[in-house]
């Protein structure tokens, strides 16, 4: 299958998940947590990318990230991995990469998902039946985003700030999002674009990104594709990973 194609935008939220090969464990303990969340730190910071929300699970990593420049979450997502391989195999005494190729990414809009995508992170170790509560999992930004833990991994995001004049307000509020479960509608939406490379939103903000970037961000038609489309497709499987 070709190679394909990555978009980058400036300050468009994305959702990223890393796989570690096979499924299998890449963090085997607390110290192996934060040594990536170390690596997260420094280079978010050094390529100028928000990190909103996120989760270490075992044998994958969710992102929610803003960009400042274009193309920096994709060296941020590079260096960090880098580093934590070169880490763990220094370690674990063992050779070669530790992913699952590269990373997936969906552009998302703030108005519609935004929230909604934090719970989908936050929620993973809930869903994974790790823990019953997301408070009881220490490697999520739930802590952070719910609980009012300091952080100089996180940066709070307009929308997240918009929840409340207060901190106390935010908080409470954000925790009230917990109560209601995510419908399986949208758990299926949000893995299928990630899975596909897909913009997570409505027809007016997929049709900008695409205007913008003059490359499919949302699912295929049947049928054949008008003469003189400018949109670019990938002609295997007409699938995008948005960076």
């Amino acid at each position: 299958m070709a190679r394909l194609v990555r978009v980058s935008l400036v300050d468009i939220p994305q959702h990223i998940i890393l796989r570690y090969n096979n499924r299998q464990v890449c963090f085997g303990n607390a110290v192996d947590m934060k040594a990536y969340l170390h690596w997260l730190k420094l280079f978010s910071k050094k390529y100028q990318v928000g990190i909103h929300a996120w989760v270490l699970m075992t044998n994958h990593v969710h992102l929610r990230v803003a960009p400042q420049k274009e193309g920096t979450a994709s060296r941020m997502m590079q260096s960090v991995g880098r580093m934590y391989v070169r880490y763990y195999n220094r370690n674990y005494r063992r050779s070669g990469t530790l992913w699952e190729g590269r990373f997936k990414s969906s552009l998302v809009q703030n108005e519609l998902y935004l929230l909604e995508l934090y719970r989908y992170i936050e929620l993973n170790p809930v869903r994974a039946g790790m823990v019953e509560e997301p408070s009881a999992y220490s490697w999520s930004s739930y802590s952070i985003n719910a609980l009012g833990v300091k952080s100089d991994l996180q940066t709070p995001h307009p929308e997240y700030l918009a929840l409340g004049k207060t901190k106390d307000k935010r908080l409470n509020n954000y925790r009230e999002l917990f109560k209601a479960h995510i419908e399986t509608e949208l758990l299926t939406e949000i893995r299928e674009n990630i899975n596909k490379g897909l913009a997570l939103g409505n027809e007016q903000f997929t049709k900008q990104i695409e205007n913008l970037t003059k490359r499919r961000v949302t699912a295929r038609k049947a049928g054949r594709p008008k003469k003189g489309n400018q949109i670019i497709d990938n002609a295997q499987d007409n699938q995008l990973i948005l960076l």
